[in-house]
Order: structure tokens, then C-alpha cells, then sequence
């Protein structure tokens, strides 16, 4: 029973966690509670999440369709770049909105990664065509 007790506070430390990134990136706790049941009923993940919680950086063993998170979050930085001349929607210099979009985008490649493919082989940030 020990073992199911610390399994559980775990996975509450991790749930609050992902609130309080929720919080922090100016979202709502219903969106951090979703993503929260998404990425734990995610083993890799999860695992991903505790990793992170624990040392602040990626552990890059889960991929989906061949990238892992710091593939999107990098993704996403480059891609964010279209909208430096709009500071206010811009999530380059918002860590916590950042994390929170890249676990977000993990999820939603796991049900379907073709759109996210597209979009990454595609939208680069860059402002030369080709």
C-alpha cells in the first residue's frame, strides 16, 4: 500500500504542476485540468512530465511520429518568430506557455500527427520562401 500512496502523491504533485504552469501562462484551470487528464492517461508523457518536474529539462525518450518534445518546443520558438511584431501573442519568451503548448501539442499529435508533420515540415518561422 505504501507504494500506491507515494505513486499517488506523485501524480498529485505532478497535476498541481501542470496548474500551476496553467496559471502562470495566463490559462484557465479547466485547460490545465485537460491537459492534465491528457497527459496522464499518456504513459510516455507522464514520464516526460516527471522528468522534467524533477530537473528541468527534457528527457527526449518518448517521440511521436519522431519528434519529442524539445523537436516541438524548438518547433514552436522558430515558428513563433512570425509573430515578433506582435509581442502580446508571442509564447518565445514565456517559458511556462511554451512547456504548456509543446505537452499540448504532444497530445494532440498522438491522436493525429499528420496535420502537425505538415505544419512543421512547412511553417518554419522563416521569411524566405523555400
Amino acid at each position: 500500500m505504501e507504494e500506491r500512496d507515494q505513486i499517488n502523491r506523485a501524480m498529485e504533485i505532478l497535476r498541481g504542476f501542470v496548474s500551476d504552469l496553467a496559471v502562470q501562462a495566463g490559462q484557465s484551470q479547466e485547460y490545465g485540468e485537460e491537459l492534465w487528464r491528457a497527459i496522464s492517461s499518456s504513459g510516455g508523457l507522464l514520464r516526460e512530465l516527471a522528468y522534467y518536474h524533477d530537473y528541468g529539462s527534457f528527457l527526449c525518450e518518448y517521440k511521436v511520429a519522431g519528434f519529442t518534445l524539445a523537436d516541438v518546443l524548438v518547433w514552436q520558438v522558430d515558428h513563433f518568430k512570425l509573430y515578433m511584431d506582435r509581442p502580446d501573442e508571442m509564447n518565445r519568451y514565456r517559458q511556462q506557455r511554451l512547456l504548456l503548448a509543446a505537452f499540448d501539442t504532444m497530445v494532440r499529435m498522438e491522436r493525429d500527427p499528420e496535420p502537425y508533420l505538415e505544419k512543421m515540415r512547412c511553417e518554419t518561422g522563416q521569411d524566405i520562401l523555400g
